[in-house]
């Protein structure tokens, strides 16, 4: 079960300043939806889940085991991917109202890479600026990093307040070239991020490449998290990373099934003619007035 922590943050931790975002997310079209996620690199979907949906998931992930960071013991995950520990989780993988988003903006085929739960205890210090993604891998992510194309779908299951952790990035940052975007580089903090808080059951989308870290918890209750990883077919990793158990596959709710495919499925191919069959004359996913008239 949960537990409680009186909050004990160390200050050297802390951040002095809070530039919390106040843009209302609640009734954005779908190309400014795609705008925000491309451009910026973040995009906001407030109260996606019921509030009978994030308890149930709550309940359903309440007695997993958890590992603390190395950090923090304030800072735990679950050592199993929820998705295999959570019927309402693994749900989650094929859920409809973020499918709908993430074809629009992805294409039809796509990958569920990888599930993650975070319960951040009162005391947690605040996670670091840092990406998702390596395009060489590393020892965080190992090769499913390196996807070219890969996204984080953050689901909230608790409010995040300016005092419970929240969600802190750089916009745009996942757009530079400058070696000081280099996915392998941490920061302390950041002069232009911004901060938000947004209502339980929201989710935060954002592409693997953008600079993002979260405030302490200073908070008396915890804060819990989903996050759940897609990238298109095509854009697979570097190296081959391990494949799902086919067992849990088989066993997986149909909803998630299409999302569960090979985690090597890749558009690879090393011979490129210049003048392929079949050429395309248009391409509505790479529109320049994809974004609207925005």
């Amino acid at each position: 079960m949960n537990r409680t922590i009186s909050p004990s943050t160390d200050p050297e931790e802390e951040i002095s300043f809070m530039d919390i975002d106040r843009t209302d997310f609640s009734d954005i079209s779908r190309p400014e939806q795609i705008r925000r996620l491309e451009v910026e690199g973040f995009v906001v979907f407030p109260e996606i889940l019921s509030p009978e949906m994030t308890a149930r998931i709550k309940r359903e992930l309440a007695d997993v085991e958890m590992s603390h960071t190395s950090y923090s013991v304030h800072q735990t995950r679950s050592v199993i991917q929820p998705q295999w520990q959570s019927r309402a989780v693994a749900e989650l993988i094929g859920y409809p109202p973020m499918i709908d988003f993430l074809t629009d903006l992805l294409g039809p085929d796509i990958v569920f890479t990888r599930g993650f739960f975070q319960r951040t205890h009162p005391g947690s210090p605040g996670i670091s600026m840092h990406t998702d993604g390596q395009p060489h891998g590393s020892d965080l992510f190992g090769y499913e990093g390196s996807c070219p194309r890969l996204v984080r779908v953050l689901y909230y299951l608790d409010d995040l307040t300016a005092e419970r952790a929240p969600f802190r990035l750089v916009p745009r940052s996942h757009l530079s070239f400058h070696a000081e975007a280099s996915p392998y580089v941490r920061y302390k903090s950041h002069p232009e991020e911004i901060t938000l808080v947004v209502p339980a059951g929201s989710a935060v989308v954002v592409p693997s490449l953008l600079l993002h870290a979260s405030h302490p918890n200073k908070d008396s209750v915890p804060r819990e998290l989903v996050q759940l990883g897609y990238r298109p077919a095509w854009a697979g990793p570097i190296q081959p990373v391990d494949e799902w158990d086919p067992e849990l596959v088989a066993d997986a709710p149909e909803i998630a099934k299409p999302f569960l495919q090979s985690l090597n499925t890749t558009g690879m191919v090393w011979e490129q003619p210049h003048k392929p069959a079949g050429m395309k004359t248009e391409a509505p996913g790479i529109n320049p007035s994809r974004w609207g008239d925005v």
